[in-house]
């Protein structure tokens, strides 16, 4: 049996971030350009080779002085390393959802990485188009990926936390 393409639909999907500021809050983020695919030989997805980038130009958290410090080389350096990538190794079921585990690449690291992933269905639109959805979710160590930089308060807070929360809302269409 052919695979089936699934391409992401970026007028219906977003990505964003979440990361603690001086231990006591919560910056989000987002990224604004982004693409995505999913071949499926099966109609439950179990199996489905799953790729996916992001523009790191793209970065959004409402702050536009914040939002140049992350793409400087103190970050994600932008300039050398403009893509973020994600390719799956596996996808299983757990339950009505999946586990998504694959290789995530930031700047020159590459790590091994599990999300849950929560399969909202399929329906057809307007357009008699089918469309699959799906929230991911997970978290990484930002340290992991060589995203070392450490500000520090004069009254010694840590400004930006480690851990770094993912959520995905993604939407792909099925391609004829």
């Amino acid at each position: 049996m052919a695979a089936t393409k699934w391409s992401m639909d970026p007028m219906h999907s977003e990505v964003q971030f979440k990361v603690k500021h001086l231990v006591i809050s919560t910056v989000t983020g987002s990224f604004k350009k982004f693409e995505g695919e999913i071949s499926a030989e099966n109609e439950d997805f179990s199996n489905a080779d799953v790729t996916f980038s992001l523009d790191v130009d793209s970065i959004d958290t409402n702050q536009e002085q914040r939002d140049g410090h992350l793409k400087s080389p103190e970050f994600f350096d932008a300039a050398q390393f403009p893509t973020i990538s994600f390719k799956s190794t596996s996808l299983t079921k757990d339950g009505d959802d999946y586990k998504l585990t694959g290789d995530l690449t930031i700047k020159d690291k590459t790590n091994p990485v599990t999300l849950d992933v929560e399969f909202g269905g399929t329906a057809t639109d307007f357009y008699g188009n089918t469309k699959a959805g799906f929230e991911v979710t997970g978290k990484i160590s930002r340290k992991q990926f060589g995203l070392t930089w450490e500000g520090v308060t004069e009254a010694g807070a840590i400004v930006v936390g480690d851990e770094i929360k993912l959520i995905i809302n993604a939407q792909f269409a099925k391609q004829a």
